[in-house]
């Protein structure tokens, strides 16, 4: 992943430094647990204990000669910790430490992900409560629909995010699981007691069986769920981007000073963060179809998704992390301009009423559907047509004058009665 794309937190997470940190604690509490079993010295686990540690660049070297990460890893973890080395990785497998280890360092980056959501949240829903009643047009297929409030749009973007922190908190639970339990799976060479302790220790449950690998559906819930996530970032960055359009112009990314727009028209304010979302939102749901193609691995266990999730586990959670601490941050200043909605409201000359008056022609005057219909559609067509008022023509239309007077035509123009159940949707926020 790009560097200036990585926030601090995660850039420490998948840091190499902390990489070997969460091996060497799979191996310094596998060495515990064998301890209690009297399979390691005491005196031997205390020189572990006490010697153990690693150096990033001299694991490097060893790797270069040796072409194995792990086996770099142990040789360089011995040279600090003398004899008693040989006890380390004691009947474990290279998998043992490696998906172990993985799954928690994507718990870690679970939990900071699932702070980013509730940041969010709380910054929708403060736009939620400000623009509870701040009127706008609704749209459907791109054209004016009815009344709703902007609120209303930031309250729906609250309970989606609400849904993607369950997603998460589910997907963290699905991937907090180690494995040491050897070549096969069997256990063979190690106590399933070892398993236990070392899980234990990085908060992690012991699988239920295994193979030489933890089982890859796993990974792909994760990196699914992730995926979903930058979905919703997505679709909300494209809605905001919409209304940004200078043609509607509801809503604005803030323009800081000294920002620039287009090399060439200075005049430019262009929705560029919500377009980065859209744009890396892509390489996360191409991530996932990744992790889905990573799940059938051969018998026990091949190494073909070995390489993938190196690149995708990390760069997944990266683009995340900065896609939820930009998109919180576009929410929190963005400018809002209620005026220019009231203006959109306004543009099709009272067309959005048209159900209002189709419903009270029905309920209220005893009209079939069809005649209801066809009453409205066709003044509303010529609003279309010739961009003049749809009241005042429905009020010239002869057939309708018979039916409702100018004063109960005024009265169904009323934007209150499109908000009139907003505050029942928002109790059931508890707001």
């Amino acid at each position: 992943m790009i560097d200036r794309y990585t926030l601090p937190e995660m850039k420490r997470i998948w840091s190499m430094e902390n990489k070997f940190r969460k091996w060497l604690d799979v191996e310094i509490s596998a060495c515990e647990a064998m301890a209690e079993l009297g399979k390691v010295p005491l005196e031997a686990l205390a020189a572990i204990k006490e010697k153990a540690d690693f150096n990033v660049q001299r694991i490097a070297e060893i790797e270069a000669v040796v072409d194995h990460d792990v086996i770099a890893f142990t040789t360089n973890v011995g040279e600090y910790v003398g004899d008693a080395a040989k006890y380390i990785h004691l009947g474990l497998t290279s998998s043992d430490v490696l998906d172990t280890a993985l799954a928690a360092l994507m718990k870690e980056a679970a939990e900071h992900i699932l702070g980013r959501l509730k940041r969010l949240k709380e910054a929708l829903l403060e736009k939620a409560i400000q623009h509870r009643r701040t009127v706008m047009i609704g749209r459907t297929h791109g054209i004016h629909a009815e009344p709703i409030t902007f609120g209303l749009k930031m309250l729906l973007w609250v309970d989606e995010t609400n849904r993607n922190i369950r997603r998460m908190e589910q997907a963290l639970e699905t991937i907090s699981v180690g494995k040491i339990s050897g070549a096969v799976g069997t256990y063979a060479n190690i106590d399933p007691r070892v398993e236990a302790h070392v899980c234990s220790r990085l908060g992690l449950q012991p699988a239920h069986v295994s193979t030489q690998v933890l089982q890859r559906d796993r990974h792909a819930e994760y990196l699914t769920t992730i995926a979903v996530i930058g979905s919703s970032l997505d679709k909300f960055a494209t809605e905001l981007r919409s209304l940004q359009r200078t043609d509607i112009l509801e809503v604005e990314e803030r323009f800081k000073k000294g920002q620039k727009g287009s090399s060439a028209m200075p005049h430019k304010r262009n929705p560029i963060v919500g377009e980065r979302i859209s744009g890396m939102a892509r390489l996360l749901r191409g991530n996932a179809l990744a992790a889905m193609e990573n799940v059938p691995l051969w018998n026990e266990r091949d190494i073909s998704h070995s390489s993938v999730e190196r690149v995708i586990v990390p760069d997944s959670t990266i683009i995340i992390d900065y896609m939820l601490a930009r998109f919180t941050d576009m929410i929190s200043n963005l400018l809002v301009y209620p005026e220019n909605m009231m203006h959109n409201l306004d543009r099709t000359h009272g067309l959005i009423f048209s159900q209002r008056i189709l419903l009270t022609l029905v309920e209220e005057k005893g009209l079939s559907r069809e005649q209801a219909y066809e009453l409205v559609q066709r003044n509303a067509m010529k609003t279309w047509r010739t961009g003049k008022d749809f009241r005042d023509l429905l009020a010239a239309d002869s057939e309708l004058a018979e039916l409702l007077s100018p004063g109960e035509i005024n009265e169904l123009f009323d934007y209150n009665y499109h908000l009139r159940n907003v505050d029942q949707i928002y109790k059931r926020f508890g707001l």
